[in-house]
């Protein structure tokens, strides 16, 4: 590991797009700092909890939402239009599902319908969470309609903004430029985490005090190194399935054999975005108007700190992960492909049975990935449940499958970059 740092560095392309990416990234966490102005962000910082939709949205942004800054709404809106997008294009709307079947000249043209999108729902997002903000909390020094506006407009232009770096990153830095920009935001607010974790736990009152609190923050460390390997080996897994060449096709021998590898969590960290925006959308909207019994009794039924409120959670968490894993793995498709390749699974017939197997196999293992994420996502409200941690102090969550998703997939990018200098070196030669 260590000398594949050491090489990327002394490659001075590599070395480049990393320095690159790092000044873009610095760029971001300025813009971070920024206020929108006719804000008093003051009023806003306690008025965000993790455990609610503006949660999930300050996680994207990297705390920006809770400071109010320019870059607020991080590319939370680019996502959702993406979602959407992709979600049409599985055959609602015959125009997408062409365009998504035309390779590469269609996926951009879908990317710029959805920047398009992602500008509308951008504005229209800003409008509603800066009036619902105003009310709630009273942030604006002017509340017209004109502020408004103007304060929908800079938000929506640093969301615009970000997807600008995001491109700049995806061209000459390392990595998907909208995934690095979530990994910033989300690795710049660990080290608050950690000192928050060590202020609650270590007690420096008495030297015995401090003595547990210090063994008690170690075990807070280790699980949380604990469940970034389990992320690790959830994201590595796969399941091989075999599959063997005919004798008509060239590229290998009949008794050759190679798989099909198919991951175990498919879905990524998607569903725990889209169960967390069922479960806490509703009380965050009522939450802006005048309280009554239904949004007490709604509050506590969806109170994910209470059992009833963390099983809907869970339970929610496994079926998108499912309905998910549906729209991005097609056995059908994987099954044409087979058999246009020249391929078969041994002891499978091609066709309708290879689709069922494949379908079978993908329903067994997705199951596996949806308890896996199910646990990643409760264990921060589990822990302090059977635990004196406190609720303020959260192991695990979205933002460590999302920060190691992303790391695994620069580092193997950057791998494939410094393998294709060696290549290009080789062939100088």
């Amino acid at each position: 590991m260590i000398k594949m740092f050491i090489d990327l560095f002394k490659n001075r392309d590599i070395r480049n797009r990393i320095l690159f990416t790092l000044a873009i990234m610095f760029v971001f966490r300025l813009g971070a700092g920024i206020p929108a102005p006719m804000v008093n962000t003051g009023k806003l910082l306690a008025g965000i909890s993790d455990d609610s939709i503006l949660g999930m949205m300050n996680l994207l942004g990297g705390g920006a939402l809770q400071e109010f800054s320019v870059l607020a709404m991080g590319v939370g809106p680019y996502i959702t239009a993406s979602i959407i997008i992709q979600l049409l294009a599985m055959d609602v709307i015959p125009q997408l599902t062409e365009m998504a079947k035309s390779g590469a000249q269609g996926k951009m043209k879908m990317d710029k319908i959805t920047r398009y999108v992602a500008v509308v729902l951008a504005f229209l997002q800003s409008f509603t969470m800066t009036y619902a903000f105003d009310i709630s909390y009273g942030i604006l020094i002017n509340d017209s309609l004109a502020v408004y506006f103007y304060v929908s407009v800079v938000l929506t232009a640093g969301t615009m903004f970000l997807l600008w770096l995001a491109d700049r990153i995806s061209s000459f830095g390392i990595g998907n430029g909208v995934s690095m920009i979530i990994f910033a935001g989300i690795v710049s607010n660990i080290p608050f985490r950690f000192s928050q974790a060590f202020q609650s736990l270590v007690d420096t009152s008495s030297n015995a005090a401090l003595f547990a609190g210090v063994l008690n923050f170690a075990l807070f460390v280790a699980m949380y190194l604990a469940i970034i390997i389990l992320v690790i080996f959830m994201s590595n897994a796969v399941r091989k399935i075999p599959i063997q060449y005919t004798s008509s096709s060239m590229r290998q021998g009949k008794n050759d054999i190679t798989y099909l590898p198919l991951k175990i969590n498919s879905a990524s960290v998607i569903p725990v975005i889209f169960a967390s925006a069922v479960m806490t959308a509703p009380v965050t909207v009522l939450s802006f108007f005048p309280q009554g019994d239904f949004y007490s009794t709604l509050a506590d039924i969806l109170n994910f700190q209470k059992p009833l409120g963390l099983s809907i959670y869970v339970v929610l968490i496994i079926l998108f992960t499912f309905f998910y894993t549906g729209l991005q793995v097609d056995p059908e498709k994987i099954s044409e492909n087979l058999n246009k390749s020249g391929t078969y699974i041994p002891g499978i017939r091609p066709g309708t049975e290879t689709k069922e197997y494949l379908g079978k196999v993908l329903n067994r293992i997705t199951v596996l990935g949806a308890l896996f994420l199910a646990f990643i996502a409760a264990l921060p409200y589990v822990l302090p449940m059977i635990s004196n941690l406190p609720t303020s102090v959260s192991v695990g969550g979205t933002g460590i499958i999302i920060v190691v998703g992303v790391a695994m997939e620069t580092m193997k990018d950057l791998q494939g970059k410094l393998t294709q200098k060696s290549y290009r070196g080789f062939n100088s030669r």
